[in-house]
């Protein structure tokens, strides 16, 4: 075999070099590239030395990222603490007034109706346009505290005001009244709505629903007479059994469970009271990846920028509500499990106190227009669930037409669940079109529409200057058109049969519970079980234990913190020790990723097992 002798190169001429003619500027920096080589010994200590550098430097920064990921991890600690001795305050990032405390009413409900009166230094009088209805912003009951919709300044309650609407927010306290209902929840809402409209002249305000806060809108516009605003619901679940395979698990949890009875239990150990802080860890378990790694490790590889919005959003996520027995069993046997909202099967108690038959709440008895929010990237409140409860309740589209309608959607292409309440861009895109249309939703004929935005939401900078100037120079509307959709469109396949399987199920297994294990757990329970279950709870465990009040250890954190700072010395971001670092950071989240993929996979094959497709 004989091989053809290679061409020998020049010494300390680089090959790239004679690949093609180069432009001028670009030849000449190679000319200098080769110059420098050329007069570089080979094996210089500086070559040798290289490594060393690098793994020095990223030592070096390690341990400063470290002591700061440390102090934010011991700052969320303590903030979760003086929250807890605060009495856990609604967490707006506005100045506030309360006009209606429902503890105080006949029927007693642990929620407030709050008057928004002050965005920073500006008070909330020099925004308000007479001509504008009010809005009222409704919380979701799922376990954190309120505050998710204004909680920074670039929000729905930002927004609303910002435009000129009195902005009311309905709160909740973290502890429920004793034996309080859903329906006595309802009625508080309803006396909130009826004393907005008494102090506007009559104008019954905008029902703005957050998430669970959504249906308690649906269950208020459909029980109540005289409610002409729309009813507004953001990431808000109403057809609760559907959903796509392999996207959407929660939907699958009562039936693998067994239905409501764990709920119940769980109540019942807590004294009469769920802690909210089971249903956080519910939604923390739909995301092991985020959950377990990439919240925390965002945090740390970026920790001298992420500080401040890590520790907004936690105190939020940190605080946990209780909520009653018979509440909770109520939203969890009637609509998470037996989907009876979409069915007309809720039963409340009717407005009329001196009635005391119950009704049954019927979703086309609504005649105010009704605005739906949803995001394909919602995986808690999939399209599926907002949207569903449309074609349940009225067969097609001329059905809808001769109720006399009008329901309008808008859907997020990517957007999290999280982020329809907490994204300053969805908040001055999407809620900003909502809002800006409001009065325009009841002038469009009967039948179903979908929102169609146009034009770029604003820049930070541009909405930044906008506060500081007068309503009359606010920033020109968003461009909107609504285009006419079928309901026939709005049909989402899922195994309906198998679903009502395991709401019989539940209920076998709830009166089994209630009537033969309940009475001996509530005779067990007592406040100091009460209290080691709240406390022991690994939700609040896994962020107070890194406050040096309760860890000792924690002590020196907040000095190795300060020396960081001080001698900050951020890496090269093409170290290869910290290109190293990212790489195991990706396979550790493709890992669990993966972990979850299958996880959910074996619970619809479970569920299949169970309950069957037909």
């Amino acid at each position: 075999m004989t091989t053809s002798p290679k061409p020998r190169r020049k010494p300390g001429r680089s090959a790239l070099t004679r690949s093609r003619p180069k432009p001028q500027a670009a030849a000449a920096a190679d000319a200098a590239f080769i110059e420098v080589e050329n007069a570089r010994p080979r094996g210089s200590a500086a070559d040798a030395g290289q490594p060393l550098a690098d793994a020095l430097a990223y030592w070096v920064d390690f341990a400063q990222r470290s002591a700061l990921f440390l102090d934010v991890l011991r700052e969320r600690g303590d903030n979760m603490l003086a929250h807890e001795r605060a009495g856990q305050p609604p967490l707006l990032d506005f100045e506030y007034e309360t006009i209606l405390d429902a503890r105080s009413f006949e029927r007693p409900a642990n929620y407030a109706l709050l008057r928004i009166t002050r965005c920073g230094p500006t008070h909330a009088s020099n925004f308000r346009r007479q001509d504008l209805r009010p809005v009222m912003v409704v919380e979701p009951r799922a376990g954190h505290g309120p505050g998710i919709g204004g909680f920074k300044h670039d929000s729905e309650v930002g927004v609303a005001l910002h435009q000129g609407h009195p902005t009311y927010f309905a709160i909740f306290y973290p502890e429920p009244c004793p034996g309080q209902t859903l329906a006595d929840v309802i009625h508080a809402l309803r006396a909130f709505a009826v004393e907005i409209a008494r102090h506007h002249d009559g104008v019954a305000p905008v029902l703005y629903g957050n998430c669970q806060g959504g249906w308690a809108v649906m269950l208020l516009a459909a029980d109540c007479e005289g409610l002409d605003g729309p009813s507004v619901l953001n990431g808000s679940p109403l057809s609760y059994w559907a959903g796509a395979e392999d996207v959407n698990p929660m939907r699958l949890a009562g039936g693998l469970l067994g239905g409501v009875w764990l709920t119940h239990l769980m109540a019942d150990l807590g004294g009469g009271r769920l802690d909210g802080a089971w249903l956080g860890q519910n939604f923390e378990r739909l995301n092991p990846a985020n959950t377990w790694w990439q919240k925390n490790y965002n945090l740390y590889s970026q920790v001298d920028t992420e500080r401040e919005r890590f520790l907004e959003f936690e105190r939020w996520w940190s605080s946990f509500y209780f909520l009653s027995r018979e509440e909770i069993l109520a939203t969890v046997e009637n609509l998470f499990i037996g989907n009876r909202l979409e069915q007309g099967q809720v039963r409340l108690d009717c407005c009329d106190v001196q009635d005391h038959l119950a009704c049954v709440v019927d979703l086309r008895r609504i005649r105010n227009p009704i605005v739906v929010f949803a995001s394909s990237g919602d995986n808690i409140t999939p399209p599926h669930q907002a949207l569903g409860w449309i074609p349940a309740i009225y067969p097609d589209t001329e059905a809808l037409k001769a109720a006399g309608q009008r329901i309008v959607y808008l859907l997020n292409p990517h957007v999290g669940h999280l982020g329809i309440f907490v994204s300053a861009s969805v908040a001055q895109h999407e809620h900003r079109a909502i809002l800006e249309n409001i009065e325009a939703y009841k002038n469009l004929a009967p039948g179903l529409y979908e929102m169609k935005i146009g034009g770029p939401s604003e820049s930070a900078a541009t909405v930044g200057a906008a506060r500081s100037r007068s309503r009359d120079a606010a920033p020109a509307p968003l461009a909107v058109r609504f285009e006419e959709r079928r309901v026939e469109d709005l049909r989402f396949d899922y195994p309906r049969h198998a679903f009502e399987k395991v709401d019989a199920v539940s209920q076998w297994n709830e009166s089994f519970y209630r009537n033969w294990i309940s009475p001996w757990v509530r005779a067990s329970a007592n406040p100091v079980s009460a209290f080691l279950q709240k406390w022991g709870h690994p939700m609040r465990m896994q962020r107070y234990l890194f406050s040096a009040q309760v860890s000792p250890a924690m002590a020196w954190v907040p000095f190795a913190a300060a020396w960081a700072r001080q001698t900050r010395q951020p890496v090269a971001r093409d170290n290869p020790w910290h290109v190293a670092e990212q790489e195991a950071s990706k396979a550790i989240a493709a890992a669990l990723e993966q972990w979850r993929i299958q996880r959910d996979a074996a619970q619809e094959q479970w569920f299949t097992q169970l309950y069957g497709n037909t």
